[in-house]
């Protein structure tokens, strides 16, 4: 009788351990897919900024009506996402408009000899996120329950970008840009712990959190060194 219950006992631990090798390569797939479309979609992005230099006036005359079918797009995108194909395209589409809104910017900087400013938003930007990603990938510290802070803060940071609008405040819009900065780095550390926890559903969320935290940390820090420079 012993010696049948111990059979049956490394019986259950081998099991156990298939299941949880089965689970700790289903999210390492789920990862690596996940970073495949996140650098696929800055690329759709990169190419959305270089199209739309080319026609950056009439996109800059749309104002903030542009935005209009941007976040229309990442509802599709989010009620497509488990479709096959459908959901690749609305991706893509999604990320590729997200570089044609800020071609006018982009334009803007290179007209008046600045373009080298966006050159170091760009590095300032991919270093932050290299460093951010390794740390939250490295650290014990839990950084997947910040994410009602930090909603708090995004959604301060909307309502004093709205008021700026009126203002037209430098003092106010560096202030917006500094915080900013520092709430998707720190979206940053949350959105990379939630992908590598298995928190998103599909790859698709993983890749267009990240997507959005790299564009709007990229903006803000062209803004700030804009408006440095000025």
């Amino acid at each position: 009788m012993s010696l049948y219950n111990r059979d049956y006992i490394n019986e259950q631990a081998q099991t156990a351990t298939e299941h949880r090798l089965s689970d700790r390569t289903a999210l390492s797939a789920f990862i690596r897919k996940t970073y495949q479309l996140f650098a696929a979609s800055l690329i759709a992005g990169a190419a959305g900024a270089y199209v739309g230099m080319g026609f950056a006036g009439t996109i800059a005359k749309a104002g903030l009506w542009v935005l209009v079918p941007w976040i229309a797009m990442l509802f599709i995108l989010k009620a497509v996402r488990h479709k096959p194909v459908i959901n690749y395209i609305m991706l893509f589409a999604f990320t590729f408009f997200g570089g044609l809104i800020i071609s006018p910017m982009i334009m803007a900087y290179v007209s008046m000899g600045a373009g080298h400013l966006v050159t170091t938003a760009f590095i300032l930007t991919a270093v932050a996120f290299g460093g951010l990603s390794l740390f939250a990938m490295t650290t014990k510290r839990d950084f997947s329950v910040m994410g009602k802070m930090l909603f708090i803060i995004l959604l301060v940071v909307v309502a004093a970008s709205i008021i700026n609008l009126f203002i037209q405040s430098s003092f106010m819009g560096l202030a917006i840009s500094v915080v900013a900065v520092i709430l998707f780095s720190a979206y940053i550390l949350y959105d990379t712990q939630n992908i590598i926890k298995g928190a998103y559903e599909t790859p698709i969320e993983g890749a267009i959190a990240l997507y959005l935290d790299v564009f709007n940390l990229f903006v803000h820090l062209l803004n700030i060194l804009g408006i440095m420079r000025d």
